[in-house]
């Protein structure tokens, strides 16, 4: 029966480090991902991100200086070309572009949360039309010949190839399904690792390096990630901005990650110094017995 109990302590807790990062990735597609107003707040901060602004700045460049006709005057052709750069990139130190910035996000979200739910071969892009209009109005102002000629179009990062996704599609489902269950699951499991356990000190020690072990793997999954996922953009978006968004995206894993690995350390010592103390203990109480 006490071998019974171990194996099945031993087999749970074991368990426990695949459930972790398990848990973490299901609470943040649930929270994070799958919540607009947590989407939007997580890519507020990519708004003052200098890798972001300029690959937008590129992007509204490119796309209003094909449409000016300014005739064969190639220098003057740059020259415009400068202007509207700098002008965005002056748009994009102020609060209206964050406000901007939000905006685009919220309805981009719409459209993630659809191609992660549904699929289909459309991208999933950021429309950057209203910033395009702000920094005509900027011109404008400024009385900058030809800005009347700037087409406030859908001017689009994408940002996702819903028909690349695939197997994260599935992944994406599932976690989303189990959302905050799968978390209340790995406590209870641990718990009845520990409950099952002969040597229950022992079996923290193991449940603190399984937690460990959890986070570890976490850590890795992003990382690895990191380096695949460029591999699914298209091949005109601009990677620096694109590992910002990422990292943007994932800084909760991150942290969660760091956290979990210093609980289950710290749970892990406390656990083997306080085993390490019950034998002293037990020798000091077996004394003060024989001398009372």
């Amino acid at each position: 029966m006490r071998s019974f109990l171990s194996t099945a302590s031993a087999l749970l807790i074991v368990l426990v480090a695949v459930l972790t990062p398990l848990s973490a990735l299901a609470v943040w597609v649930d929270r994070e991902i799958g919540d607009t107003d947590s989407y939007v707040a997580t890519m507020e901060p990519l708004a003052s991100n200098s890798r972001v602004q300029n690959a937008v700045a590129v992007r509204i460049t490119d796309e209003v200086t094909k449409r000016i006709d300014v005739g064969d005057a190639g220098p003057f052709q740059e020259g415009v070309e400068s202007l509207v750069r700098d002008a965005v990139l002056s748009f994009a130190g102020t609060a209206a572009f964050r406000t901007v910035w939000n905006t685009v996000n919220r309805a981009a979200h719409t459209a993630v949360e659809d191609a992660l739910a549904e699929g289909g071969d459309s991208a999933v892009s950021i429309d950057l039309a209203p910033v395009t209009e702000r920094v005509k109005q900027q011109l404008a102002d400024e009385n900058v010949p030809f800005v009347d000629q700037i087409p406030v179009e859908h001017t689009r990062i994408t940002i996702l190839e819903s028909g690349k996704l695939g197997t994260v599609r599935d992944v994406f489902h599932g976690l989303r399904i189990a959302g905050p269950w799968l978390p209340v699951a790995t406590v209870l499991i641990a718990a009845g690792g520990v409950l099952l356990a002969v040597r229950r000190m022992r079996a923290l020690v193991g449940l603190g390096l399984a937690l460990a072990a959890g986070a570890v793997l976490l850590r890795i999954a992003v990382s690895v990630w990191r380096g695949l996922a460029p591999d699914d953009l298209p091949p005109d978006v601009d990677r620096p901005a694109a590992a910002a968004v990422y990292d943007a995206l994932t800084a909760t894993l991150r942290t969660t990650a760091w956290w979990v690995l210093a609980a289950g350390l710290a749970l892990a010592l406390a656990a083997w110094l306080a085993d390490r103390r019950r034998p002293a203990r037990a020798a000091r109480a077996a004394r003060v017995a024989r001398a009372a």
